[in-house]
């Protein structure tokens, strides 16, 4: 059975892109998140908001993405939540490099705040169908 996805932590340091997201995910798509604007802000959050996915941009000043999937994944109870990295670097080898770090997916800006939401659910159910 696919569990319930409805808390997501958004790690983006962009305030535009924050907003746009907040939208998208909050009044669209009916998700309670929590947006951090670095990375080491995120690894201070996570473990108090316990989210069920954390979306992640990938270049962030300080903590990059990839690091901070790294620090992440060394937390107790919490290397197992899945996340979903958000970037404009997309070519194939980018994206198989991110797979390889531990993310489940990528969803490439600039994203369609229309159909963000529906985007994470889809590979919500890939990770859990």
């Amino acid at each position: 059975m696919t569990p319930a996805l409805h808390r997501i932590l958004f790690v983006e340091d962009d305030l535009d892109i924050q907003s746009i997201a907040k939208l998208a995910l909050v009044a669209v798509g009916k998700f309670s998140i929590e947006i951090c604007s670095s990375g080491s802000a995120a690894l201070e959050a996570v473990a108090s908001y316990e989210p069920d996915l954390i979306l992640l941009d990938v270049m962030m000043p300080g903590m990059d993405g990839p690091t901070t999937l790294k620090a992440l994944r060394l937390l107790p109870n919490l290397a197992q939540i899945p996340v979903i990295f958000m970037t404009a670097k997309v070519q194939t080898h980018e994206v198989a490099h991110y797979k390889e770090l531990g993310a489940v997916d990528v969803i490439a800006k600039p994203f369609d705040p229309m159909t963000l939401a529906i985007t994470i659910r889809t590979i919500w159910q890939q990770v859990y169908g």
